[in-house]
């Protein structure tokens, strides 16, 4: 067995393993109703032999009534039975998709951090949509119809059989020859189905690099240029959804022609054995019906492997977001402390993004219970890198990260992240309301909590102003706001959460001096009582902090406060002089 059929069977294999199987009593009703349909369906070329062996020869009209009671009950059950099969297969099938949806995400909020920046976000957002969407096509159908005419099948062929052996092994002499090609087909179509996933994803990554970078595009003016890339991709991903068209249709052709074939093949022998008086024309009419019955199922089963391929090349994708492993867990048997009071060491750490990419080397730092200490350092000297290692958005390759007297290893991660409030440049508002924002990620809270952090981050006067106040939408990532709003929000959330560590990742970097200011005080309010840990580009913002540490080349050169590492005259204090100077031109 080649490597991709062994691959296309455990992909089977693991959906319906994981999430089959838990459907199986609704499967087993379903079946049931997929029987009435195919003995429903076969009754009818059943009973032509009788009509016209017996009701037309005889002239009875009690047969003749008793044919048409039997051929409307015939109907009636299929009908009934139709109805009963797709309504419980269709559920079936939706289910396994919502099941698999919940699964994928369930299991992308829990990756490590390092996945989705390694990640194109339209690509993963593809994978959840365009894929799972494919798979949910694929499933529905394939459930479905394989059950219902399969069955169909079977019940049909052994009419034909009952009534004339030889004549159903000429038929079905003919129709397995077509099979070998369709075959042939499948494995291409999953082939080009996959490659125009491909494609899509990558085209769902540029529309979000296109509309996350819209400010950027209108002002270089590069709208043609970011059309025709566009454009480019389109047409690639049009060329491959044509071939995919092209591939699935090849089956048809085949087909029509073999089921021409096996039909004129057996009219013609059949027309003979009726002239000859070796069979009657009850018998031969009844087997036609059987074997005309049975050619649309069998269309179907042929066209049903198209689409269990495209359902395999998308659920290959699905699978290896599932797959993905998180390696930041929880122990076994996590620690602890007796009282938490927020005190954070590093001892000896080392850290590398990757085996060219060491950021920390031999990082050592206390910040006592209540302390504020600073990160400052030039780009890329791996101040983030520190505050990552506190809540495990990243482990350590060597060395501890220490809170309260236990690694951060040893912490339950839920625990452990409850303890830490975050801050950062880059504020991540969500599309709910100014409400919703501050309490994101609160469990006990009552709104005079939230109107209260809100006024002590200097937010409760702007949001008043906004058209239905603490009820308004902010918009996307909060389009809506300024910086400085945006700012003032991340810091009333990150009061309400009430957590003794503070983490400052340039939380005021990106603003103008006046709103610096405000956010500032802000901030100041926010420190109280906590142990905060600031990164700052900005000096001014770190003058009263209780130890400073200046970092280069993910190593701390210089330790102390602001009067201490002015005086030592080093890396620090060229770095505040500079500053100075920018301000005062």
């Amino acid at each position: 067995m080649t490597e991709n059929n062994l691959l296309k069977k455990s992909l089977a294999k693991r959906l319906v393993h994981e999430h089959l199987s838990p459907y199986k009593a609704k499967f087993a009703k379903a079946c049931l109703f997929m029987l009435l349909t195919a003995a429903s369906t076969a009754a009818l070329p059943f009973l032509l032999q009788p009509v016209f062996d017996d009701v037309f020869t005889k002239s009875d009209p009690t047969l003749l009534f008793t044919f048409c009671a039997a051929v409307l009950a015939a109907f009636v059950i299929k009908g009934l039975a139709s109805y009963g099969e797709t309504v419980t297969m269709t559920r079936i099938g939706q289910s396994i998709i919502s099941d698999i949806q919940n699964r994928v995400l369930g299991h992308l909020l829990s990756l490590d951090l390092d996945y989705f920046h390694k990640r194109n976000s339209g690509e993963i957002l593809s994978r959840f949509t365009n894929d799972v969407s494919l798979m949910r096509n694929s499933v529905a159908t394939t459930i479905v119809g394989f059950g219902r005419d399969s069955f169909t099948l079977l019940f049909l062929i052994g009419v034909m059989f009952y009534r004339d052996w030889f004549l159903a092994c000429m038929s079905f002499f003919i129709f397995p020859a077509a099979f070998l090609p369709i075959i042939r087909i499948g494995r291409r179509m999953r082939k080009v189905t996959f490659n125009a996933q491909e494609e899509i994803a990558h085209f769902t990554k540029q529309l979000t690099q296109i509309f996350q970078g819209i400010r950027v595009i209108k002002a270089y003016g590069t709208e043609n240029y970011e059309a025709h890339r566009a454009m480019k991709q389109i047409e690639k991903i049009f060329k491959l959804v044509v071939k995919t068209a092209r591939v699935r249709s090849l089956g048809h052709p085949i087909i029509e022609s073999m089921g021409g074939i096996a039909i004129i093949s057996v009219i013609a022998y059949g027309g003979l054995q009726v002239m000859h008086h070796n069979r009657t024309t009850g018998e031969f009419i009844s087997f036609i019906g059987a074997l005309i019955l049975a050619y649309e199922p069998l269309k179907r089963l042929s066209n049903l492997n198209a689409n269990l391929q495209e359902g395999l090349a998308a659920a290959d994708r699905v699978f290896e977001i599932i797959d993905a492993p998180v390696t930041i867990l929880t122990p076994e048997k996590p620690k602890l402390p007796k009282q938490i009071k927020g005190r954070v060491e590093y001892n000896d750490v080392y850290f590398s993004y990757g085996p060219r990419k060491k950021a920390l080397q031999g990082i050592s730092l206390t910040a006592q219970a209540g302390q504020c200490i600073a990160l400052v350092g030039a780009s890329g000297s791996g101040k983030s890198t520190v505050i990552n290692l506190i809540p495990r958005f990243y482990d350590v390759e060597q060395g501890q990260v220490i809170i309260d007297g236990i690694d951060v290893k040893d912490w339950e991660l839920s625990q452990l992240r409850s303890q830490i409030a975050l801050v950062s440049q880059e504020i991540a508002l969500f599309d709910l309301s100014v409400f919703e924002n501050i309490a994101y990620g609160c469990q006990y809270f009552s709104e005079e909590d939230v109107y209260n952090v809100a006024k002590a981050a200097a937010a409760h006067d702007f949001i008043e102003r906004l058209p239905q106040g603490y009820h308004t939408i902010v918009g996307e990532n909060g389009v809506s706001l300024s910086g400085g709003q945006r700012q003032r929000l991340a810091i009333a959330r990150a009061m309400l959460k009430k957590a003794p560590i503070l983490l400052l990742d340039e939380a005021t970097s990106a603003l103008d001096t006046d709103s610096e200011r405000h956010i500032q005080m802000a901030l100041n309010e926010l420190m109280k009582g906590r142990t905060t840990i600031m990164v700052a580009h900005r000096l001014s913002t770190v003058i009263d902090a209780d130890q400073i540490f200046v970092l280069e080349k993910g190593k701390i050169i210089e330790s102390g406060t602001h009067q201490q590492l002015l005086h030592l005259d080093g890396q620090y204090a060229h770095l505040w002089k500079r500053q100075a100077r920018s301000l005062d031109s």
